[in-house]
């Protein structure tokens, strides 16, 4: 049920936990205020039960393609100069777009590719600035013992469709601090462009804050009187804040559909450490500190204001759900993952169209989420704390039990039917088309090749 060609802006967090926004039961209880966003949520709506993958590369893959990582290779971040990213093959939510005749940009961490070819500007969208892989290597030039002839420095980067993408500054401490600005700027400004060519348009804008070193921008500095990560928290707050005057100064509010959402759970890293509010565990885990995340959406006249919602929502479905908004097809010669939750968000049903999905790391599958139950195939609470894969699995109920403490599964063995089948049905859809293994080659050309 396509709806015209609205506006799309899509503000994706770093590592941000479900408990830290005001919204979430964080905000002045962790020492760091979110007006902005917390009144974002109260216009639109807010879901407590949107789940990602297990960190950065993952989600990000699986919102670009729709698909689990676990089909596209894409299972985790791998140094610099080491096969990674999204083959050409997938075809992203970018490209999508790009074909309903919408202008696309990326401002922010890509994580999907850093060669050309694999670079946001080769995948659809029509510019891009930020950085290709992780915000860990802002520390490199920083860190005792260093050596730039063994590792390549890390740079900030931009590109345009059809040209080369380039380096643009080293990414070190400082340009760490200022980049969410930098992002923001471009990005109002590719905004007002395109509305000044009243042209649809898709802003993907995957910030910085709060994967660590979480360091605010010198305006933001010492703000809060709580450190570091509550300056940054402030920070971003603010640049979404940023984000969401400029559309209503532009005056294109009911034309835009604008989420933001997080990548994945919390750092586990101290004194970087984040907090999942009433959820267990942080990303690299499969705990639902790790899988629920913050989830917003706002579309004035479309979608009600003031709305909550448990209902299971998985990042995938925004591929599905986002195309469908657009008018765009999907592609039909690979299984897509994602459900298109157009109806659900719009309210115009009151379930989701989603009653569970399948959580792997790397190449295992770790657990399974059906309503409200939780399987366990691998215990693992706490990051490099874990027992490996459990001859009885474990079930929770995290409705009931929300921490995961007390394994039901000789109570309720009959939950394994309805679950075991998603396991047997998705291994049936790997068996048909076979996964794509991390580091394949491309075999797609580039646009405008035969190469």
């Amino acid at each position: 049920m396509p709806t015209g060609s609205p506006n799309i802006v899509l503000i994706l967090a770093d590592n941000l936990g479900w408990g830290e926004l005001g919204c979430y039961g964080g905000g002045a209880l962790r020492g760091a205020p979110t007006p902005h966003i917390d009144a974002l949520a109260q216009q639109g709506l807010l879901l407590h039960n949107f789940n990602v993958e297990s960190d950065c590369v993952p989600t990000r893959s699986a919102l670009m393609s729709g698909r689990h990582p676990i089909r596209t290779g894409c299972l985790q971040s791998v140094p610099a100069g080491l096969p990674q990213g999204l083959n050409r093959n997938e075809v992203t939510l970018a490209q999508l777009l790009s074909q309903q005749g919408y202008a696309t940009a990326h401002f922010g961490k890509w994580h999907l590719g850093d060669i050309p070819g694999r670079y946001p500007s080769d995948r659809g969208f029509d510019e891009w600035y930020g950085i290709p892989r992780t915000t860990d290597e802002s520390q490199f030039t920083s860190t005792v013992g260093f050596d730039p002839t063994a590792v390549e420095l890390p740079y900030i980067m931009q590109g345009k469709a059809g040209g080369q993408s380039e380096k643009v500054k080293v990414y070190d401490l400082d340009s760490r601090r200022g980049i969410d600005a930098e992002l923001v700027d471009r990005s109002i400004a590719f905004m007002r462009e395109q509305q000044a060519a009243k042209r649809p348009f898709f802003l993907y804008l995957p910030l910085v804050h709060l994967h660590f070193p979480t360091l605010p921008h010198p305006d933001f500095a010492g703000k809060t009187g709580a450190g570091d990560f509550a300056d940054s928290m402030v920070e971003m707050d603010h640049r979404a804040g940023q984000i969401i005057a400029a559309i209503s100064e532009m005056g294109i509010e009911e034309d835009t559909v604008l989420i933001f959402c997080s990548d994945n759970g919390p750092e586990y890293r101290r004194p970087y450490r984040g907090t999942a509010g009433p959820w267990s565990g942080t990303y690299h885990t499969a705990m639902e500190g790790s899988l629920r995340v913050p989830f917003i959406v706002r579309w004035p006249g479309k979608v009600k204001p003031g709305c909550t919602s448990n209902e299971i929502v998985h990042v995938t479905d925004l591929y599905a759900t986002l195309a469908n908004i657009a008018g765009a097809t999907l592609p039909a010669d690979r299984p897509i993952d994602g459900m298109d939750q157009t109806a659900f968000f719009l309210g115009e049903q009151e379930k989701s169209n989603r009653e569970g999905f399948l959580f792997y790391i790397k190449n295992d599958l770790r657990a399974a989420k059906w309503r409200n139950w939780k399987l366990h195939f691998y215990w693992e609470p706490e990051v490099n704390e874990g027992k490996g894969k459990l001859e009885s699995p474990y079930l929770f109920n995290v409705q009931t039990d929300p921490k995961e403490e007390t394994d039901v599964l000789i109570f309720n063995t009959w939950v394994l039917g309805p679950i075991l089948k998603m396991v047997q049905q998705f291994n049936a859809s790997c068996a048909q088309h076979p996964n794509t293994l991390p580091g394949t080659p491309d075999t797609s050309p580039l646009p405008g090749t035969n190469t």
